[in-house]
C-alpha cells in the first residue's frame, strides 16, 4: 500500500513537472480574432518555447487594461498588449507593470520612443479611411472636413475606451492647440455615431453607414491582399498624421514573468515582424522585415506627430473634457 501510495506521488509529481505553463496576454479584439495576428503568433511561439500562449481579446485595449485594474491581484493576464504611446504613461502609474529589461535603441521606429516598462512592437498612422466608388470628394485637410456637406458623416471611436479615439483628440490638438473645443464644435455634425472600439466602428464604415472612418494608413493593406479591392483608401491630411505605436508590457502579478518577458523579447524578432503586416496591418518595429508588395501602394506620411508621454499624461483628462464639452453642445 506504501508503495502504492509514493508511486502515485512520484506520478503526480511528473505530471506536474511537466506540465506547459499558460501565458496569458491581454489584447483588443482585432488582435486576439481568428483573422488577427494571434493565431500565426500562438504557433510561433509555442515552438520557440514549451508553453500554451492564451489571448483574451476585448473591444480595446484600455478596456483590457481596466479588466486588469478591476481583477487586481485575481488577473490571469501576464502580457498587456496593445496600449500605445499615448496612454501608456498613465498605465505606468498604476504601478501593475514590471520592467521589461530589454535593449530597444535598434527597433525600427519613424518617431524616438524608450520606456524601460512598455515596449513597442508594430506603429502606424492615424487617418480617415474612405471607399472612392462612393466618395469622389474627398477632403485632404481637417479644414476640409467640416466643410463637407451636410450629409456628409464619419465614425469615431470614444477616447475614454479607445486608444484611436484619443489619437484623434491628440490630433486635433496638435494642429489646432487652443482651438481644437472650436473645431470641434464645427465637426460635431458630420458626426454619425462614437463607437467604444475600432472594429465597430469600421464595421459600420464597411456597411456603408458612413463616408468615412477613423483608421490607419495601413488599412487598405488589408483590402488589397485579402479581397484584391484597390477602392479603399486613406486621405493624406495637409496637416501631417499623428501616429501610433503600440506596446506592450509584463503584469508585476505575473506567475510567469521570465516566459512573459521572452515573448516580449519575441516581439522584436523577424518571425513576429512577418506576421504583422498582413494579420495586424501595421507596420512592425523589427529589422530585417520584407513589407509585402501592397505596402508600396499606401500613403505614408513623411514624419510622425506624436505628443510625449508624460505630456498626455497630464493634459489627458482636460482634452477629454474639452472634446466632451464641444461635441455636447
Amino acid at each position: 500500500m506504501i508503495k502504492t501510495i509514493q508511486l502515485f506521488l512520484l506520478l503526480t509529481l511528473a505530471v506536474f513537472a511537466t506540465e506547459k505553463p499558460t501565458l496569458t496576454i491581454y489584447t483588443y479584439d482585432a488582435f486576439a480574432a481568428s483573422w488577427g495576428p494571434s493565431p500565426k503568433i500562438k504557433i510561433a511561439f509555442e515552438k520557440e518555447h514549451n508553453c500554451t500562449l492564451k489571448f483574451v481579446g476585448l473591444s480595446s485595449s484600455i478596456g483590457a487594461l481596466r479588466k486588469i485594474q478591476l481583477e487586481g491581484k485575481r488577473t490571469k493576464a501576464d502580457v498587456l498588449l496593445g496600449l500605445d504611446t499615448s496612454i501608456a504613461e498613465v498605465a505606468k502609474k498604476t504601478g501593475l507593470f514590471v520592467p521589461h529589461e530589454l535593449n530597444t535603441s535598434k527597433l525600427d521606429l519613424p518617431a524616438p520612443y524608450s520606456d524601460d516598462i512598455f515596449t513597442p512592437f508594430d506603429y502606424s498612422f492615424f487617418a480617415f479611411v474612405y471607399d472612392e466608388t462612393r466618395l469622389k470628394n474627398v477632403p485632404h485637410s481637417f479644414e476640409d472636413l467640416v466643410n463637407m456637406p451636410k450629409d456628409f458623416k464619419i465614425v469615431i471611436q470614444d477616447p475614454r475606451s479607445s486608444t484611436a479615439g484619443l489619437g484623434l483628440l491628440l490630433w486635433v490638438k496638435s494642429v489646432y492647440g487652443d482651438k481644437a473645443g472650436a473645431y470641434w464644435k464645427r465637426l460635431a455634425p458630420h458626426i454619425l455615431t462614437i463607437t467604444k472600439g475600432w472594429s465597430e466602428a469600421y464595421g459600420l464604415f464597411l456597411k456603408g453607414e458612413a463616408d468615412m472612418v477613423l483608421s490607419y494608413t495601413t488599412s487598405p493593406a488589408y483590402h488589397i491582399v485579402e479581397e484584391n479591392r484597390t477602392n479603399i483608401k486613406s486621405a493624406p491630411f495637409s496637416e501631417g498624421h499623428y501616429g501610433q505605436i503600440e506596446v506592450a508590457a509584463v503584469l508585476k502579478t505575473s506567475k510567469h514573468q521570465a516566459l512573459a518577458k521572452q515573448f516580449l523579447a519575441f516581439m522584436h524578432s523577424k518571425t513576429f515582424g512577418d506576421i504583422i503586416p498582413t494579420a495586424n496591418w501595421a507596420y512592425p518595429v523589427a529589422q530585417g522585415v520584407k513589407l509585402p508588395k501592397a505596402f508600396s501602394t499606401l500613403y505614408r506620411p513623411e514624419k510622425m506627430m506624436l505628443m510625449d508621454g508624460k505630456t498626455v499624461e497630464t493634459q489627458r483628462k482636460a482634452i477629454i473634457n474639452e472634446w466632451l464639452e464641444a461635441i455636447q453642445k
